[in-house]
């Protein structure tokens, strides 16, 4: 799979003739993030699988706090529907600064993460479902003529026991890094939970060990770094302690930046991002640049998901991620 993501922080027209040219580009899939203070990634999502024919669509990723998980799989479901069975589902734990600004605590991720998946995989089925745990449901079932349970579901992931339970209960994962350090770390935390996989899920062939990059591609380098520094942001503020000492960035310079955004300084929070920064959570630079460094990913994972910013014109971008990802060598 070669997969693009939007940030729908333009207007929705701009992004499903983004999602055009994604499909004339040759991309397989198109996720949109969920965050809060964005335009509604369901409502894009509808709007480009009605201007596409072929490109799946879906959030990546959505979280199980802020929508109740029935609420989001009867979405996710609804889009299967729209799209004529092109919808594609992923799910993660959220953004941990984003979600305090909507009171969420986001308590037992990985629990509410399993619990989320498994419950939709049900009312997809057309079952009736009745739960307890991390959150409830009783007698529960989607009001839909025919169940709709082909929807692949992906998990959003950065540390090891999530990208663990996505390799035993999931399709596929969407690995939030960018630099083959993380991903040959990733490589061995997906076949410890393969190991654990149930014989009904398939072996390794059924598992979709996804690269969800952010990239920044322009033909001048500086522009493309540039552009960089608001998702790379994001990711730093929110990386675990380990990932940061992977690649050697200060853990208090990284908590800065997450306090910052936790309390709205996005612009204080982007200038404090550091090149290391950058070469760590980003492929940044030309097609050329880009083109090396995808490949250094997928020696591991199976699949490329291009995420944001794509560049400092997103729309031009796409051709050139698409360039930069054209057949590079990977593992098969």
């Amino acid at each position: 799979m070669l997969g693009i993501e939007l940030t729908p922080e333009h207007p929705v027209g701009e992004l499903v003739e983004i999602g055009q040219k994604a499909e004339e580009s040759g991309f397989d899939a198109l996720f949109a993030s969920c965050h809060y203070n964005n335009r509604d990634p369901f409502v894009v999502l509808d709007r480009v699988a009605a201007a596409t024919e072929d490109l799946r669509v879906g959030p990546g990723v959505a979280n199980p706090y802020e929508t109740h998980p029935v609420s989001l799989s009867s979405r996710v479901a609804t889009l299967d529907e729209v799209s004529d069975g092109r919808a594609v589902c992923g799910l993660g734990a959220g953004d941990r600064s984003t979600l305090t600004n909507l009171g969420f605590e986001r308590d037992k991720p990985l629990r509410r993460v399993l619990e989320a998946m498994k419950v939709s995989q049900k009312l997809w089925a057309g079952e009736r479902v009745n739960h307890d745990g991390t959150f409830q449901a009783t007698d529960a079932a989607l009001n839909y003529p025919e169940a709709v349970s082909e929807i692949p579901v992906y998990v959003g992931a950065q540390g090891p026991h999530m990208i663990r339970m996505a390799a035993k209960h999931a399709d596929g994962v969407l690995v939030n890094a960018s630099h083959p350090k993380d991903f040959e770390w990733a490589d061995q935390q997906v076949e410890k939970g393969l190991a654990e996989r149930p014989d009904g899920r398939g072996g390794r062939e059924a598992f979709d060990f996804a690269a969800y990059a952010s990239v920044s591609v322009a033909e001048e380098a500086e522009a493309a770094r540039e552009a960089a520094r608001p998702p790379v942001a994001f990711i730093v503020g929110g990386s675990a302690p380990p990932v940061l000492d992977r690649h050697g960035i200060d853990r208090e310079a990284a908590e800065d930046i997450g306090a910052k955004i936790e309390s709205g300084d996005f612009s204080g929070a982007f200038e404090a991002v550091t090149p290391e920064m950058i070469d760590a959570f980003c492929i940044a630079g030309t097609p050329e640049t880009a083109a090396e460094k995808i490949s250094g990913v997928l020696e591991y994972a199976d699949s490329f998901v291009a995420g944001s910013p794509l560049g400092p014109d997103p729309k031009a971008a796409v051709s050139l991620v698409a360039e930069a990802a054209d057949d590079p060598p990977s593992r098969g």
